[in-house]
């Protein structure tokens, strides 16, 4: 397993984050495109409906994007998430996560956030990479992959 890369982000309140303030607990560190659009909003009340299963797994949930913490903000208030949105304007830590890249919409090509999610264990590495994550059913993928990861140990 790969040690996971530090990050020190402010999130949707300002307050600031750290890979280290989570030694101990396992982390989905999820990288998104943009608050407040189709997709990234399913994800994100995906993981907000399902909370009370991460948190009995014993899980935090943090959320990246390229947003600032004011539309962080916004888009917490407006959904009502239960958990941090980190706010990575300058890409850092998105590209530290290999979360940033070629992306193609009605037939242009950009460069953008990509959908990724970093399962973090308790000792910091990573136990699980999801790519390109459909965010319908992903929230109960990484649930049932947790179980059997937890069952295998």
């Amino acid at each position: 397993m790969i040690k996971a890369s530090h990050f020190s982000l402010p999130d949707q309140n300002g307050a600031m984050h750290t890979l280290t303030e989570y030694n101990g607990k396992w982390v989905i560190l999820y990288f998104y495109p943009k608050d407040d659009t189709p997709g990234c909003t399913k994800e994100a009340c995906s993981f907000r409906d399902n909370i009370s299963e991460f948190t009995k797994r014993g899980i935090t949930i943090i959320g990246v994007s390229k947003d600032s913490i004011s539309s962080h903000r916004k888009f917490a208030d407006k959904y009502h998430l239960n958990f941090t949105l980190l706010s990575d304007e300058h890409l850092e830590t998105i590209k530290a996560y290999n979360s940033w890249g070629e992306k193609k919409f009605m037939g242009k090509v950009f460069s953008g956030v990509l959908r990724n999610t970093y399962l973090i264990n308790p000792q910091g590495k990573i136990a699980k990479v999801y790519e390109k994550v459909n965010p319908l059913v992903h929230s109960e993928q990484i649930l049932n992959d947790f179980d059997s990861i937890k069952v295998k140990k």
